[in-house]
């Protein structure tokens, strides 16, 4: 039966985000946790009258404080570079690679002096919880990429599927199956990576996923839309493979012309609303048998 795209469309969702897309405070605390005794010990500098001196002493007895340093600058890397009029320099957070006059004047000059001794801070652990919980909103991209993998994987589950990998090289899928895919390799040229790909009895199917949500997305999706209806093409011509996309969010709508293209001459392009309605099921089993594999594996998952 033929689909209507804009009623297919009007089922994109604007966001999957569950609750621990925003901040993973697992990750905070662990990260924390890792240093949290050597920012108590940098504490004893808070509303120092002599900063620089105690600083010095500090890092004389306890040199592991050092570690901690470019968290509370909000830097992830051990080394931190540094250049002024005055000479540029390569600071090791690990061991000391200058002596401490020369982190004395890391300290003052990038404000971290300034901000521990006249008590702007109460207390760094507190203080890097903070720090930690902006740089994980970084994360958020991250996680929201996988979050439609993680939604399909689990339809692919939910069908019963016997054999299935996560990201799988396209040489990997020749060399286990002992198939041609030059056709869709470029002649061996390309090193494309699936998200999903499913082994039935009589079909490899090859599965990218993406979820665009927010109100657009410009360029990336048209060249998203157009490199999947080639593939889609490119895999018509293999015997026993077919490719399969799964996709959704509402910045579909600012290149909406591009998905109708690629929607037209693709069967095999679904949303969540398919996947909601079975789709997996009548995919890799077909109509007449996928009412019988859902209660197989609605029987083996209350087993």
């Amino acid at each position: 039966m033929k689909r209507d795209f804009k009623e297919w469309l009007s089922k994109f969702k604007y966001s999957i985000s569950g609750y621990k897309y925003y901040i993973d405070f697992e990750k905070v605390y662990r990260n924390v946790d890792r240093i949290k005794v050597e920012l108590n010990i940098l504490n004893s500098l808070i509303g120092s009258k002599n900063i620089e001196n105690d600083f010095e002493e500090l890092i004389k007895k306890y040199p592991e404080v050092l570690k901690c340093i470019p968290t509370l600058l909000a830097v992830r890397q051990s080394e931190i570079y540094a250049q002024d009029e005055d000479g540029k320099y390569m600071y090791n957070f690990n061991k000391l690679n200058y002596d401490i006059e020369q982190y004395k004047v890391f300290m003052k000059k990038t404000g971290l002096f300034e901000l521990l001794q006249n008590h702007i801070i109460n207390n760094l652990v507190d203080y890097c919880l903070g720090i930690e919980t902006g740089l994980d909103s970084n994360g958020r991209k991250n996680r929201g990429g996988h979050q439609m993998e993680d939604l399909v994987e689990s339809y692919i589950k939910r069908s019963g599927v016997k054999e299935y990998y996560k990201e799988m090289y396209l040489t990997d899928i020749e060399k286990k199956w002992n198939i041609d895919l030059s056709a869709i390799s470029a002649n061996g040229t390309s090193t494309k990576r699936f998200d999903f790909v499913v082994k039935t009895n009589d079909m490899i199917y090859l599965i990218e996923t993406n979820f665009y949500g927010g109100n657009g997305g410009g360029s990336k999706l048209n060249e998203t839309a157009r490199s999947y209806k080639m593939l889609s093409q490119e895999a018509d011509l293999i015997d026993g493979v077919t490719f399969v996309w799964f996709t959704d969010g509402t910045a579909w709508n600012s290149a909406r012309r591009n998905l109708e293209e690629t929607f037209n001459v693709m069967d095999n392009i679904y949303n969540i609303d398919d996947m909601e309605n079975n789709i997996m099921d009548i995919l890799f089993f077909g109509e007449q048998d996928s009412l019988m594999v859902a209660e197989d594996s609605e029987k083996y998952r209350y087993e």
